[in-house]
């Protein structure tokens, strides 16, 4: 599988699009990376952008970038709300997938080493890439800003770890890291002031405010043995925070890295700013995520906010995503468009129309064509799908019922079983078809030599065993889903138990269509040790949906007769 790590490089200008486009035109001379997100700020005169792709072929990119600001940006006129000390003021890389933060700190040294040398740019390594302990912390590495730069190049304590001490005044220097996935999130406030967005900052951020004698604000601060300032630590772990106004919104907002969503999650600092916020005569507004953030931090926020509704979280994930959206206020200063900020989507290949992209009557035409695929296998993930859907709509339904309160997270628990069944199984509507067009390929490759005729027949054999796989796991996912269904039939709302049992109908089919691609898919692989397991699995697996079928009807028969 290929490594993926992504690369987000802030350039210090976010007005002049045409400085922008020439930055990240270098980017995209370099294939296989893919330009995820280009996000200027005017007020902070700044661009966040992201990109992806396998480690080679990002940090060449990045590199490119680096060294066309370091050509059209001139750090000696630069001004912006934005903390910086460079053209390209950061550039770190987040391992994505398949690739450990190890392998990616070697990356992060790499490039920076490449920086140095060939650009002759100071760079500082930070976060997980830092070569000295305190530089982990960027703002200690970018002390001072782009204005106290000469002098601090003059010091052999901050002699960079790549490239000159030696200060550029059109390019200042620039930071290399690694680190794990950062979200970037503002905080919008009813309030133009700055000095109130920012106690709201130290409110929440880690790191908090410093500890001053008798007056909060004025007072001396105190200071322990060493003569380091002693902080009062916000309420926030892994969270940054600054206030700062915003021209072009007239607003000021809390700007807030979040370092590690696992401790804290973006709906948890969006709900304690809002609680700060409330405690000082201020109300949030909305917020707006800066780049790209993970599907989780969406799907993740939307449960949270049905919770708090005592809804069902078992709904689909466009229904989490606009929860999270409208909850949070994402839409309040532009408009949220999913497919351009969460990079799930943005990375999706776009390989053709899917069967599932399909109307109903689209797709059972396709079906009904002279076409081979899609077949029985596809109907049977379909099959599948919609059974479990209608337990899910039992489940979610039941939840809502009134009378039922007290009940409302028994049924969102089954509806999310529901929910992540029903979307494996739709995935395996096109991946079934797939495995039938992987065997047409097989057969249609070369026999002419030995080799050839070698070559064919491994992968012939590679793709029957994939296509007998795929229906193999509908059997499996269209039995689990008979458990929800047979819950929904005894627990669930009385005045839906038909639908219930046609759920069970259409799921005992899925087990026993899916079954019947297996056996046939089986006759054309060698590996009989193999067919024999996946049969006598599969016979049990159809022999126990039989059996799930005929209790669940059983129960919705004497409920619909009583």
């Amino acid at each position: 599988m290929k490594q993926i790590i992504e690369c987000v490089p802030n350039f210090s200008e976010g007005r002049d699009i045409a400085v922008i486009q020439q930055i990240t035109d270098q980017i995209k001379t370099v294939e296989g990376v893919r330009l995820l997100d280009v996000d200027p700020g005017a007020a902070t005169n700044r661009t966040v952008v992201t990109i992806a792709g396998e480690p080679e072929q990002v940090i060449e990119a990045a590199f490119r970038a680096v060294k066309k600001a370091m050509e059209v940006i001139d750090m000696s006129r630069h001004s912006g709300a934005h903390p910086r000390f460079g053209a390209t003021d950061v550039c770190p890389l987040v391992p994505i997938a398949n690739i450990t933060m190890e392998e990616t700190v070697k990356y992060a040294h790499k490039l920076g080493e490449r920086i140095g040398i060939e650009l002759g740019i100071p760079v500082y390594c930070y976060e997980e890439a830092a070569r000295i302990p305190e530089r982990r912390n960027l703002a200690f590495c970018r002390s001072g800003e782009y204005e106290g730069l000469s002098q601090k190049l003059s010091d052999p304590a901050s002699k960079p770890d790549f490239g000159p001490a030696q200060f550029l005044p059109k390019t200042g220097a620039i930071a290399v890291g690694a680190r794990d996935f950062l979200v970037a999130y503002n905080v919008n406030l009813n309030t133009t002031s700055t000095r109130r967005a920012n106690a709201v900052a130290f409110d929440i951020r880690e790191k908090g405010r410093p500890m001053r004698e008798g007056n909060p604000v004025t007072g001396k601060i105190v200071k322990d043995e060493n003569g380091n300032p002693v902080n009062i630590p916000g309420s926030l772990k892994a969270c940054k925070a600054i206030g700062w106004f915003i021209e072009e919104y007239g607003i000021a907002q809390v700007s807030i890295n979040l370092t590690n969503i696992s401790i804290t999650p973006v709906h948890v600092a969006f709900e304690e700013a809002c609680k700060k916020a409330q405690e000082r005569g201020m109300r949030v507004t909305g917020s707006e995520i800066v780049g790209l953030a993970p599907l989780k931090v969406f799907t993740d926020a939307g449960k949270y906010f049905l919770k708090k509704q005592n809804r069902s979280v078992g709904v689909s994930e466009a229904e989490l995503i606009k929860i999270a959206v409208k909850s949070m206020g994402l839409d309040d200063l532009k408009p949220f468009n999913p497919e351009e900020k969460i990079i799930e989507y943005v990375l999706q290949e776009k390989s053709g129309r899917l069967l599932m992209d399909m109307t109903c009557s689209a797709f059972a035409d396709e079906t009904a064509s002279e076409s081979p695929a899609p077949g029985g296998g596809s109907i049977s993930a379909y099959m599948g799908a919609l059974g479990v859907s209608l337990g899910t709509m039992v489940a979610n339904l039941s939840s809502h019922k009134p009378g039922w309160d007290d009940r409302w997270e028994e049924f969102s628990d089954w509806a999310e079983k529901g929910q992540v069944l029903k979307d494996e199984l739709i995935r395996l509507v096109d991946e079934d078809t797939n495995a039938f067009n992987r065997i047409m390929d097989a057969f249609g490759l070369p026999k002419g030599s030995e080799q050839e005729k070698a070559a064919r027949t491994e992968a012939i054999q590679q793709a029957t065993r994939y296509a007998i796989e795929i229906p193999f796991r509908v059997m499996k996912k269209s039995f689990e889903t008979m458990e929800i269904l047979k819950a929904m039939a005894e627990t669930g709302n009385p005045n839906s138990v038909s639908d219930a049992g046609v759920g069970a109908l259409a799921a005992r089919s899925a087990v026993m269509g899916a079954f019947l691609n297996v056996k046939i898919n089986a006759a054309g692989l060698n590996d009989k040790a193999y067919v024999a397991s996946v049969l006598a699995e599969g016979s049990d697996i159809e022999r126990n949906a039989k059996q799930m079928e005929e209790q669940i009807l059983e129960i919705v028969n004497q409920k619909i007769n009583a």
